[in-house]
Order: C-alpha cells, then sequence, then structure tokens
C-alpha cells in the first residue's frame, strides 16, 4: 500500500492504518529500534509506541514521507527508554557507542539548558555537515543518527572498517573544530 494511502486511513480513524504500517515498515522500525536499544523486548516496545505515537498524531500532521516519519518517532520513543533503562550506566548498545565516539566534540545537553543554544547548535552542526562531501555526510549519518554499526556502514560504502573508522573520526575533529570556530565550547 503506497504511503499516501496509509496516511488517509490514519486520517479516516480507519484501524487497518496500523496493521499497514506494520506491514509495510514493521522490519524497518525494529531495525531503528534495536541501534539504539539492543533488546528485543524494548525494540517492540518502541515500535509499539511508535504505531500508538503515529495513532495520536494523524491527524493534525500528514507526513509526506511516512517512513521518515516513523524512524523519527522510533527514534525519539527509543532514546526516552533507552535513557529511563539506563540511568545509571550505558549498555554496549549503538546509541551508547555511538556518543561516546561524539564526547570529545559535543558537550551533553544538561550543561547547555537553553533551548536557543540547542537550535544554534544543531544549525551549526547542519551547515557543517552540508559542507562535507557526500560519503562522509553519509557514513557520520549513518553513525550518528542512524546509529548503524561501523561493519553495515563499510559494507554499505564498500570500504573496510578502518577507512570508516579514520573518516569518521577526521569527520568528528573537523567538526570540532567547526563548532569551536562558530564560538560554541567543546
Amino acid at each position: 500500500m503506497e504511503d499516501a494511502a496509509i496516511v488517509s486511513l490514519y486520517w479516516q480513524r480507519d484501524e487497518s492504518a496500523i496493521r499497514e504500517t506494520k506491514t509495510k515498515y514493521g522490519a524497518y522500525l525494529g531495525k531503528v529500534a534495536w541501534q539504539i536499544l539492543a533488546n528485543r523486548e524494548d525494540c517492540e516496545e518502541s515500535v509499539s509506541d511508535t504505531y500508538l505515537r503515529a495513532w495520536e498524531s494523524m491527524p493534525p500532521q500528514r507526513p509526506s514521507l511516512l517512513s521518515a516519519y516513523l524512524a523519527k518517532l522510533t527514534r525519539q520513543l527509543s532514546i526516552d527508554l533507552f535513557r529511563r533503562k539506563n540511568r545509571q550506566k550505558r549498555q554496549g548498545s549503538q546509541y551508547a557507542l555511538s556518543l561516546s565516539e561524539l564526547e570529545d566534540c559535543i558537550s551533553g545537553g544538561d550543561t547547555t539548558g537553553q533551548e536557543v543554544e540547542l537550535r544554534l547548535l544543531g544549525e551549526a552542526i547542519g551547515r557543517y555537515l552540508r559542507g562535507l562531501s557526500p560519503e562522509a555526510r553519509t557514513v557520520f549519518l549513518g553513525r550518528y543518527w542512524f546509529m548503524d554499526p561501523l561493519r553495515e556502514i563499510a559494507a554499505c560504502h564498500g570500504m573496510s572498517e578502518s577507512k570508516v573508522k579514520s573518516l569518521l573520526y577526521r569527520t568528528r575533529q573537523g567538526l570540532r573544530a567547526y563548532l569551536e570556530k562558530e564560538g560554541f565550547s567543546v
């Protein structure tokens, strides 16, 4: 079923919208959740919550790209669940690993404290990413947005894990320098 038809089902408050969403995007959303949670039960909970959140948000939302909309919901819900379950310690999920790699160039959200500063930081990171080569940008986003494992990124881009690690390291160093130049303390 096409995305527009699924969104229309949500707008009509037809419960088959959830079934169609699960059929078309269930595996994809499960992968998004797994990259963050690395726990089957937690992934199932997050994906189920995604269906509920989609049901509650449409209407008024009418996403033009349903897969991205659902992935964003799953990612947010999975991160929230991860934080709730791991307040004291981090597990070995791709989320925890990717965050630890970024620690040296971005300070935690708790120290920023102000929404305006976070928005400016996000805009600065966006400008930096737009200035990267397409390969460097997709590798960076694959690792730090989608939390893909290094081996998957390497396979997708036809390069070795060593090259991916090196590219990510150089990109993080460049990001750090760029943010310092923009006036952010890192």
